[in-house]
């Protein structure tokens, strides 16, 4: 084991390894306390030494060491935040030493020899463990775009390194499987891993620490095909699955839409009039409204470019028709992408500020929609999509103030959307919603507020508006969802200002955590724990002042 290997390992078990250190510490100032010194032939210049030393163990047995709180606090974010800000990411990675992909591998590596070898359970640690390193690793790409290509298999990368998703990744060797395979508990993992864990006499499973039923190996085909997928979509090279693709062309798929209506109907969009298209544009809406069939049918006939052109026309109730008929096509995913193509997402944008009530509630749907697919989060927000959606929160109807909220909340998974949300003025709404308890908007405003308070520029914000008393109701008050969010907003604020934990604790916030706790979800259970953990670190520095 390296020595940064130990060192992060232990940081994330240092309540047990602080027991430990007391528990030996208090052994042997017991042990010293027995030994009668003076019937033994020592000089007064050694007795005096083995005094001091005397003393310094019974002051060490009647005080706890005083930890790193700044490398709890950051080692606690990176756990928990799916997001962690790119500072914390920073401060870690310089307390830890790991600077540089090569130090990282190094360190996985050693920790990977650990799993392999361990004959203890590792519980939690190994969870924790491999959560830093994968996160370390995602931020270090960023850092260093340019990877030097012994730092990645040379055959894995093109220009950039993408960031693999976490179910792409081995839990034991945290890289990206190649040959996946089950076991027993349903845990997926890179066959040669697993097959060396099992070979070294383990019979756990290495994740989840439950008792093997067979060892027995079962390849994961569906999670293979999509890592294939992946692969090809980012440019790096992967075995491929034997097998061929299904067949996504006409036909098959089409088979129970009339051709013949639809593409009659596209007649009307490209040569019609302006009464022809309104109704043309009203029967495709529909049509596609009506089952997946049509929706394929009619996006292979060539309609989305023809709806995507009358977003811009004059004539409100046309608008109002295109605009649904492309949300109805693209609740199929090929659909988004040819809808994306075909530069719809300005046009939308532009219905969004300036359409009819209607028009604009089912253009934050249709970006709703459209921003399922990663990539297009990034196009939606800066096509200024998200004061439109802010603007429709504040002033639309019930239901358009759920659709723009619903499209905010997707939106702002993206780290960039956050920080133009937070610039654009949502939290004020989201907390005006809060506070006046609007309970047709509390589930939605609370859900965005955990989002961007991941971000520094959203922590600030937020603590700006004085939201602890409110969260603490809420979570003394709210339903499981609400209570989990309010919790985890609540949790970035105190992980970001101490003062808000302080805050938290003079509203006696100790029992609302607790009960939380024990009676919560599981996300909301850990931000809890959390939280009562920071309260007690909090009071043990006070009382040491």
């Amino acid at each position: 084991m390296t020595w940064m290997t130990w060192v992060t390992k232990h940081a994330v078990q240092r309540e047990k390894i602080s027991a430990k250190f007391l528990y030996v510490t208090g052994q042997i100032e017991e042990a010293l306390s027995k030994v009668s010194y003076n019937k033994l032939d020592l000089s007064e210049e050694v007795l005096e030494q083995i005094g001091l030393v005397h003393i310094q163990f019974q002051r060490a047995k009647t005080r706890t060491e005083s930890s790193d709180l700044q490398l709890e606090m950051d080692i606690t974010v990176v756990q928990e935040e799916p997001e962690p800000d790119a500072v914390v990411l920073k401060r870690l990675s310089q307390s830890l030493n790991l600077l540089t992909m090569e130090d990282l591998r190094t360190e996985s590596k050693a920790f990977h020899e650990i799993i392999i070898t361990s004959s203890s359970n590792l519980g939690d640690s190994f969870e924790k463990m491999s959560t830093i390193f994968k996160k370390l690793n995602d931020y270090l790409l960023t850092v260093n775009p340019e990877v030097d290509m012994y730092d990645v298999d040379k055959g894995m990368i093109k220009h950039r390194s993408p960031v693999i998703p976490d179910d792409f990744r081995c839990p034991i060797s945290l890289e990206l499987m190649k040959d996946p395979v089950i076991v027993s508990t349903g845990q997926t993992y890179e066959r040669s891993c697993i097959q060396k864990w099992l070979d070294a006499g383990h019979k756990t499973c290495p994740k989840t620490q439950q008792t093997l039923l067979h060892t027995a190996l079962t390849p994961n085909y569906v999670l293979k095909s999509l890592i294939t997928l992946w692969c090809e979509s980012n440019g790096l090279e992967l075995p491929r699955t034997k097998g061929k693709g299904t067949n996504r062309k006409t036909g098959s798929s089409a088979s129970n839409c009339d051709k013949a209506a639809i593409g009659s109907l596209l007649k009307k969009l490209a040569n019609g009039n302006i009464e022809e298209k309104r109704a043309a544009a009203g029967e495709l809406r529909l049509l596609g409204k009506r089952n997946a069939d049509n929706r394929v049918c009619i996006a292979e006939a060539g309609a989305i470019p023809l709806l995507v052109e009358l977003l811009s026309s004059p004539d409100s109730r046309t608008q109002e028709h295109a605009v649904t008929a492309l949300l109805n096509l693209s609740i199929n995913d090929t659909n988004k992408s040819i809808i994306v193509n075909a530069g719809a997402i300005q046009d939308v944008v532009e219905v969004l500020k300036n359409g009819s009530m209607e028009a604009r509630e089912n253009a934050a749907a249709t970006l709703f929609s459209l921003s399922v697919v990663d990539e297009n989060k990034v196009a939606i927000g800066a096509a200024g999509a998200i004061p439109a959606l802010i603007d429709l929160l504040i002033h639309g109807t019930p239901r358009g103030k759920k659709d723009a909220a619903t499209a905010i909340f997707n939106l702002s998974i993206y780290q960039g959307n956050k920080v133009r949300a937070v610039r654009a003025g949502i939290v004020d709404p989201l907390m005006r919603f809060l506070k006046e308890f609007d309970g047709g908007m509390v589930d939605e405003a609370l859900a965005i507020l955990a989002v961007i308070a991941g971000h520094p520029e959203g922590k600030i914000s937020i603590g700006q508006t004085e939201p602890i008393p409110h969260l603490i109701e809420l979570i003394r008050t709210g339903s499981p969802r609400n209570r989990e969010n309010a919790a985890a907003v609540i949790w970035s604020l105190c992980m970001g200002d101490v003062k808000h934990l302080k805050l938290a604790k003079e509203l006696n916030a100790e029992q609302a955590f607790r009960e939380l706790s024990e009676n919560g979800t599981d996300r909301a259970k850990r931000k809890a724990l959390s939280l009562l953990e920071c309260l007690e670190r909090v009071e043990d520095a006070d009382d040491q002042k």
